[in-house]
Parts: structure tokens; sequence; C-alpha cells
């Protein structure tokens, strides 16, 4: 209990400007005690040392306490002092006066040590602020760079450090190549993704025009109707498969504008925009939802939800399949977005790799599939995005019960 107190009582963090001020003065400290110690040590032998206290006799001869024998020593009230009290009076004088200038050195220069090494901590920690500056301007910057709503708005600061050319100016130097890479390699993202979305949208636009511009001939066979929709099918899913990837690619990054959007709103959007693709499959989608509000994009929201429920739908059992979505607002400041469905059942260790971009299950992974392999994962890059998670169990029974924690919109 009392090591406890004593952890609450301590820092939990002790800069390293207070680190070095407290070596400083720790070094400081310790001299002024040795020079001290020493200087006491060397005075303490002169006087024990040098010699016996001598007097000079009536008859003008220098003697010690020792031979004192006839002479006559005057104390300070006046008392004519001989033989062994004079040399017992000329002892306690001598020990006294080595007390006194003992005490005296001990006294004032402990005073002096205080007050000079107290002194040299402050200026210890004024010249550890100064030597750290640079430190703290690498440091602030990283923090600004990090704390950037979207990583790559940050990116465009550097540090460009002036001074010295030592070890400082170096992690500076090196941390300003660094962040200059990532700010290359972010604009080729942009600038690929840009690309990507123009080249490869663009011809299946045009092949999706031929086939249906040749399926539409008047003097078109069955079997040119049949491959035209096998082909179209084809077409729709790399659609689908390039539509996702530049919506996870874009996701990768924190929302910038936030807008207050209801979750129960989407999810009721949702629900009736796959309610065709649901009656054909036969699941059955039940809706339990609460007003749930909470800050971020709408588009990306509905992608999200809209993920969830189709993968519920397609990886479902007929004709009893269901599918349950449903939202809740925990505490003030988290809301939850809970789907779950029927299914076949599911390993635990095979969830995680749901998440990851082209991973399915064994038995999905076929070229007619319906999906491409990336529902989950821009339901979770969409998730972190708005400084959300998500996690996934298998239900009871068959089937997955995926929720999405999201951080529920603030009065401001």
């Amino acid at each position: 209990m009392t090591i406890m107190k004593l952890r609450r009582v301590l820092p939990q963090r002790i800069t390293l400007r207070a680190r070095l001020t407290l070596i400083y003065g720790g070094l400081f400290f310790g001299a002024g005690i040795v020079l001290l110690g020493s200087t006491y040590a060397l005075f303490h032998q002169e006087i024990t040392h040098g010699g016996n206290v001598r007097v000079t006799s009536p008859l003008g001869e220098a003697t010690t306490p020792d031979e004192l024998a006839n002479d006559i020593v005057v104390s300070r009230d006046g008392e004519q002092l001989t033989g062994p009290g004079a040399q017992k009076f000329l002892l306690s004088e001598r020990s006294r006066i080595e007390n006194a200038a003992t005490t005296s050195l001990i006294t004032q220069g402990g005073i002096a040590l205080a007050m000079v090494g107290g002194v040299a901590v402050a200026f210890g920690w004024l010249i550890a602020g100064r030597t750290l500056a640079p430190l703290r301007q690498v440091t602030e910057t990283a923090r600004r760079i990090a704390a950037a709503p979207v990583a790559e708005r940050g990116l465009h600061e550097r540090i460009a450090l002036r001074g010295p050319d030592d070890e400082v100016k170096d992690l500076a130097d090196t941390f300003d190549l660094m962040v200059e890479r990532l700010d290359r390699s972010f604009a080729g993202q942009r600038r690929f993704v840009a690309n990507a979305s123009h080249e490869l949208r663009t011809p299946l636009t045009l092949s999706r025009a031929m086939v249906e511009i040749a399926m539409h001939r008047k003097n078109a066979s069955d079997d040119l109707v049949q491959l035209g929709d096998d082909l179209l099918e084809i077409n729709g899913r790399h659609e689908r498969l390039i539509t996702g990837l530049l919506l996870l690619a874009s996701t990768e990054n924190e929302i910038i504008d936030h807008a207050p959007v209801d979750l129960a709103d989407v999810v009721e959007h949702v629900i009736a925009d796959t309610a065709m693709e649901a009656a054909s499959t036969g699941v059955v989608v039940h809706e339990d939802v609460a007003e749930t509000v909470v800050g971020g994009d709408a588009l990306l929201l509905e992608r999200l939800v809209q993920n969830l429920v189709e993968n519920g739908i397609r990886h479902n059992v007929a004709p009893d399949g269901w599918v349950r979505v449903s939202t809740r607002v925990l505490g003030d400041e988290q809301v939850e977005l809970e789907v779950s469905n029927t299914g076949p059942d599911v390993p635990p260790y095979d969830i995680p790799m749901l998440f990851e971009p082209f991973r399915r299950l064994d038995s999905e992974r076929l070229a007619t599939a319906t999906g491409a392999g990336l529902g989950l994962s821009i339901v979770r890059s969409v998730a972190v995005a708005h400084q959300g998670e998500v996690t996934a169990e298998p239900r009871e029974g068959g089937g997955l019960v995926v929720r999405v924690l999201l951080p529920a919109a603030t009065d401001g």
C-alpha cells in the first residue's frame, strides 16, 4: 500500500532536462562535499599534529604545556596559573580553539556550498534548457505532423534547424529527409489513385457500352444476348473491384470534415436499397435502430453499413436466413452498430483473415463470386478513418456478429 501511494506521489515521467539538471547538481554537490571534507581533514591534521602550544616564560624562554612547572599563565579572567593548572588551562584553550575553527569551517563551508550549489543548479537548468531547445523543436514539429487531421496534410512541414553542426542538427536533418520522402510517397499515391481512377474505369465503361450495343441489336441471337449478360456480370464485378480498391485507398486517412450523421437513417436507407437482393435470396433483414448520431462522412458511413448488410445477405443460408441490424448508444462517447446474420460456421481463427483485402473463406475463392473480397476491408478502413474500431466473432449456430464502435457526435 505504501509503495502504491509513493508511486502516485512521484511523477510518472522525468524530463531529460530535469535529469540533466539533477546530474549537474549531483556532481557539483558531490565535488563540493569531497572538497569540504578534504579541507577539514587537512585542517584537523594541521591542528592536531602541527605541534604543541608554546608560551613564553618570565625568563623569556619558549616552553610547551608539558614543560610548564614554575611559569605563570594568566587566564582570560586575570587569574594567574602555574604548574598543572596552567597546563590544564592551555590544553583546554587549544581544544576550544580547535573546536571553534572546525565548527566554523564546517558550518560556513556548508552554507557556502549550499548557496553556490543552488546557483549552479539554476544555471544547469538554464543551460540544459538551451541545449535541449533544438530537441524540443524536433519534438514539436513531429507532434504537429502526427496530430494533423490527415497524415499527408502535415508532411509539408520541415524543422530546418539552424545552429552548430552537431548530433542534434544531424537528427533534425535526418528527420527532415524522412518527412520529405514520406511527402513524395503520399504525393505519388495521390497521383496513382487519380490516374488509376481514370485509366481503369474508362475501358470498363467502353466495354460495357459496346456489349450493351451488341446485345440490343435487332438481329442479336439468344446466345449473343446470354453471352452479353455474362460479360456484363463480369464487367460489373470488375467495376465493383476497382471502386472498392479506390475507396479503400481513399479511406486510409482520417476524415477531415465531420458532419452529424444519424446511423439509424443510414441503416433504414441501406435496408431499403438492398431489399430486392434480400428478397431474391430468401433472406429476411430485421432492424432494431435508435437515434445514434456520429460525426463523419455520410457517404463513407453509408458504404460501411451497406458492405456489412450485403455481406450478411450474400453469405447466408436459405430459405430461413436472416440479417439483424441494430444501433445503440453506449454512454456519452460511443455509438455501436451491430450486424449479425445466419450463415455457415466460421472458425474463430479465420475471422482476422476476413478483414484483409482479397481474403475469403476457402469455399468462396471463385471467379464467379459476387463480392470482390474487399467488403470487410473497406468497413475496417472507414471505421479507422472515423477513429472507430471493428470487431467480429462467430455467432452460435453459424454466421457472424460484427460490431462497429464509433465516437458519438459532440455538440460542438
